[in-house]
């Protein structure tokens, strides 16, 4: 029989997960770009006070996001404001000047919806929102998802199960539970 004269420790490394996409919590704090590279936007700060929309997409111009997911969102925008939204938040892992260029493709000119670059994946990756969308996109992409943020917490979440679908997040789907 082995005796050990004393305690054996080890040392067990507890990987870190992002933060689920979930109720209750706030956003993440990466810096997101708005316009320009320049441009930062700190989304956790914006969405501290007041009703906010904060939808993320795979990919600028992708068909489902041009055609039908933001435009679906544009339209009801006079809906999601008479119950309160000050903004819509489209966060899309792409550049800021494709950002803004896809934001004035789809011409919101009101001002309502306010399109932001996660160059990196950064924002994504802590929302625990990025897939691997190399075989249509290159690389890792966000999520198709769409979260109500009131006074800088998250109360609702629609996050689509397949990643790229168009039915929890869109756009009847959210303005449904406000």
């Amino acid at each position: 029989m082995l005796r050990l004269t004393r305690p054996v420790c080890s040392r067990v490394a507890v990987p870190t997960f992002a933060r689920l996409i979930s109720t209750g919590g706030a956003l993440p704090g990466a810096q997101l770009r708005e316009d320009s590279p320049s441009q930062k936007v700190d989304l956790a700060d914006e969405t501290s006070k007041g009703t906010f929309i904060v939808v993320g997409v795979p990919g600028a111009f992708s068909p489902g996001c041009s055609q039908r997911h933001i435009p679906e969102y544009l339209k009801l925008a006079d809906d999601f404001k008479s119950r309160g939204v000050k903004n819509l938040f489209v966060v899309a892992v792409n550049d800021a000047f494709v950002t803004k260029a896809w934001k004035e493709q789809l011409s919101d000119a009101s001002g309502w919806a306010r399109f932001l670059a996660d160059p990196k994946g950064e924002f994504s990756n802590e929302f625990n929102a990025l897939f691997d969308a190399a075989a249509f996109f290159g690389n890792k992409r966000s999520k198709r998802y769409a979260v109500v943020v009131k006074d800088g917490k998250i109360t609702e979440t629609f996050v689509e199960p397949d990643a790229t679908g168009i039915d929890k997040s869109a756009a009847e789907e959210v303005l449904k539970t406000l």
